[in-house]
């Protein structure tokens, strides 16, 4: 509604009146007082003023519309006061527009793809349990640009920085083993081709999670160098050993049986990584703790969310200013004309 649309009665609907919002709501108080005030200082007069007795004719007594017209001119005047109580009462509405934003922050993913995260200690094996995990890890971040890389024993750039994360998330489903032919597993290459990716970023928070499950055996790069130049671009960096010691199931033996090896981990490096990199170093042993490791992430990297508040409030005082003078000039007519001054005959 309008306020140019002043002269429509729908102003009045008490669901209109509901809705504003009041400067200085305490003058309703003066809006009931006033009537009150008027009638008690008339009644007042009427018992003051003296009365001379004068005999009448019962004819000449009146009961007719002129006895009506008589009042109508303090109504109009009454209303106009009440009309400009509620304009200094200042109704208006107020439109708040709340906006969101962050910085967000700067991610690499670095996952082992060499032969050994075959293995099925985790289910179906260590591969895909990460795969399934980073994908949940993805769909939970908010304006964050994420990117993917891959080794066994080279590293590849499978997808830069990127807030796409329907696309991101196709690139992990179609990670296989076959995409590198190369045995062993860089480290040192993953960590140097990770820090490559996020060299040109401007974001304030930029972090590098390493998930393997073996230590550095291929590769030209040593991994402490690697990492201690992407702390020299003040890139954090989370490392995650994943896999059991031990015996563990490793595919079907020629009869269908579950076949198992013997699995060493050296996790000294990986937590050396951690340290240079001023970040921290994780172990899972299973699906369900993998998942806790990617929940901590989570919550250690999040970028703090900024919120700006717009308030927009418009004030329809005019409206009930012009009814109030529309009112009064209605007054300033009829106060001087037949309706105040008939005579009974």
């Amino acid at each position: 509604m309008q306020s140019s649309d002043w002269f429509s009665l729908s102003w009045f609907y008490p669901e209109t009146l509901k809705n504003f919002e009041y400067e200085y709501p305490w003058l309703f108080y003066a809006m009931i007082i006033l009537p009150i005030i008027y009638f008690l200082v008339e009644w007042i007069k009427g018992r003051l003023s003296p009365k001379i007795p004068i005999a009448l004719k019962k004819d000449t007594l009146t009961n007719d519309f002129s006895a009506i017209l008589r009042v109508i001119p303090i109504l109009l005047l009454l209303v106009s006061a009440l009309l400009m109580l509620l304009a200094l009462a200042r109704p208006q509405l107020t439109n708040e527009r709340v906006e969101q934003w962050t910085e967000g922050i700067d991610i690499m993913l670095v996952m082992d793809i060499s032969e050994s995260m075959k293995i099925e200690d985790f289910s179906p094996n260590r591969l895909e349990a990460a795969k399934d995990v980073a994908n949940n890890f993805i769909g939970g971040r908010f304006q964050d640009r994420i990117g993917l890389v891959i080794f066994s024993g080279e590293a590849y750039s499978l997808s830069p920085l990127t807030t796409d994360y329907e696309l991101l998330k196709s690139y992990i489903d179609d990670i296989d083993f076959k995409m590198i032919e190369s045995s062993g597993t860089a480290i040192g290459s993953a960590l140097a081709v990770g820090t490559n990716r996020m060299l040109e970023s401007e974001t304030k928070s930029k972090v590098l999670i390493l998930l393997s499950d073996g230590d550095n055996n291929a590769g030209n790069i040593d991994p402490l160098t690697a990492a201690k130049l992407a702390n020299a671009y003040d890139i954090k960096i989370y490392t995650i050993a994943i896999g059991k010691e031990g015996k563990v199931p490793y595919g079907k033996d020629f009869f269908g049986r579950t076949r198992y090896i013997e699995n060493s981990m050296d996790v000294s490096g990986l937590k050396e990584i951690a340290k240079i990199g001023e970040g921290e170093f994780y172990r899972a042993e299973d699906n369900e703790a993998l998942v806790k490791v990617f929940e901590t992430i989570d919550q250690y990297e999040k970028a703090e969310i900024k919120e700006t508040r717009y308030k927009d409030t418009k004030a329809y005082y005019d409206v009930y200013l012009k009814w109030a003078i529309l009112f009064l000039l209605l007054w300033l007519f009829t106060k001087s004309t037949f309706f105040s001054n008939i005579l009974v005959d």
